[in-house]
């Protein structure tokens, strides 16, 4: 089996690993409307709510390029997507700031660390398009992209694990629990 498509598992089970590290922390929504909520469920919601948008965004990325019709037109689209998802996300994680809780500025660290490992993966597939002339050029472009696609959803698979890890006093447990992003998201 080729090794872009063993990533393309990956990238897909790092999807579903997210969902159910988020589910884990996730249950019994207290539906709480926005003014009711704590600063950390907020950020909890805006965590979870960014995950759910960008997940998504990539994971349509990666269907576009299971196709197998690629041309560099493809390729330069998928990027450009996989580009401007991953902005967004990095904006509306770096603009999250820290939660409320003992271990929130080792989780802001955290999603901080993440936002740069994902501008450098887009960096990484950038560079692969622009190195891509001709049929062999995408050819060997196509499972790059893919590849650093599925690295980026290990990432935020391994930072929201690491969020868990942080919370002894299950602050940020109790936060997820609280926002209907998470919900949406463990759902």
């Amino acid at each position: 089996m080729p090794n872009y498509l063993l990533s393309k598992r990956s990238f897909l089970t790092a999807t579903v690993a997210i969902a159910a590290l988020l589910a884990a922390g996730c249950g019994g929504s207290t539906d709480s409307s926005s003014s009711d909520a704590s600063p950390t469920s907020e950020w909890a919601d805006g965590l979870c709510s960014a995950i759910t948008t960008w997940t998504s965004s990539i994971s349509s990325i990666e269907e576009s390029l299971k196709g197998g019709d690629l041309s560099k037109d493809s390729l330069n689209s998928a990027v450009d997507d996989a580009k401007s998802a991953t902005e967004t996300f990095t904006s509306d994680l770096d603009s999250l700031g820290k939660p409320d809780t003992d271990a929130g500025q080792k989780a802001k660290d955290s999603v901080d660390q993440l936002s740069t490992d994902l501008k450098a993966g887009v960096t990484t597939i950038q560079e692969a398009l622009d190195g891509a002339s001709g049929i062999a050029g995408i050819i060997a472009a196509a499972p790059v992209i893919v590849t650093t696609l599925g690295t980026m959803g290990t990432q935020a698979s391994a930072t929201i694990s690491s969020l868990q890890s942080l919370d002894a006093k299950g602050e940020l447990e109790s936060a997820f629990k609280q926002s209907s992003n998470c919900d949406k998201l463990a759902g």
